[in-house]
């Protein structure tokens, strides 16, 4: 099935923030230059990682999933992020590509996981963010290969696991 989203407008319109966590402010629109503001200020600093400025941002039935886990609505959402959060020391990303067509927003990133008794483990992936009409974050789809991340850092598993998808599936 095929959808076809209408366009978002691309003027500069200022959004009241309607998310009842944080008081009422002005939100910037989403657009690249955006999400690579909000993205930096999520993952790169020192420390766990603080998505309080993030979650005005995202619609009140946000749809997120990974390869992991589907959510539907803003408190599951926020509730995730904070498991995210107590199970890691520290977080980052660094976004290496990122490209935007009406109201889709994807980019490519790098993220790098430390655990507090293992040691860190980047993982390689994408996200792909839909913007509603009124201009808030209702979807989100995040793709990459936890597992083969995951072993390559365990010596010999990484080309066991690799062996197998290649017989597998390739």
């Amino acid at each position: 099935m095929h959808i076809v989203y209408p366009a978002v407008k691309k003027s500069c319109y200022i959004r009241k923030n309607r998310n009842p966590m944080n008081t009422p402010t002005e939100l910037k629109p989403l657009n690249i230059d955006t999400i690579k503001e909000l993205w930096s200020q999520t993952y790169n600093t020192a420390g766990k990682p603080d998505w309080s400025h993030i979650f005005p941002y995202y619609h009140k039935d946000i749809i997120f999933q990974d390869t992991i886990q589907r959510i539907e609505g803003i408190d599951d959402f926020v509730a995730m992020c904070n498991r995210l959060t107590k199970r890691t020391n520290e977080l980052n990303m660094e976004i290496t590509a990122i490209v935007q067509k009406e109201n889709i927003i994807m980019f490519e990133w790098t993220m790098t996981m430390i655990f507090k008794k293992y040691p860190s483990t980047p993982i390689y992936g994408c996200t792909k963010l839909t913007i509603s009409n009124d201009g808030y974050i209702i979807g989100q789809r995040d793709y990459y290969d936890l597992w083969g991340d995951i072993f390559n850092n365990i010596p010999h598993w990484g080309k066991i696991y690799r062996r197998f998808l290649v017989k597998k599936f390739g």
